[in-house]
């Protein structure tokens, strides 16, 4: 099992930049690609952005150009650089990781908890 904490969420202002973290613990050696959704109210997760062992990295096209994910291996660790935000990226962020360099939600079995992201405009 691996386990992943989400942080770095709040409440900002349209154009504001957030960097989320997640943070991996467990059998992280098991889960190679780490990933990051989100959720709108009255909305299906969807994808943001994924990453593989070796930093190779897609992006939804709604956030292409705007966010950015890395990762620190030696502290397993991904990050969510995500500039330019807008209203509609409201939503709640979570973090998955798995074993397919995939977009697709049900090929992830490890889930954080959540944080919340709020851009006011």
């Amino acid at each position: 099992q691996v386990q992943l904490v989400e942080s770095g969420g709040g409440l900002v202002q349209a154009g504001d930049s957030l960097r989320l973290s997640c943070a991996a613990s467990g059998r992280t050696f098991s889960t190679p690609i780490m990933a990051w959704f989100r959720q709108a109210p009255g909305k299906e997760r969807e994808f943001v952005a994924v990453i593989n062992w070796s930093g190779d990295s897609t992006l939804a096209d709604s956030v292409r150009g705007r966010f950015t994910i890395s990762r620190d291996n030696a502290k397993n660790t991904a990050y969510l650089q995500m500039n330019s935000l807008k209203p509609e990226d409201t939503a709640v962020y979570y973090c998955a990781a798995g074993r397919l360099f995939t977009t697709k939600m049900s090929s992830y079995n490890n889930w954080g908890q959540g944080t919340q992201v709020t851009v006011s405009s």
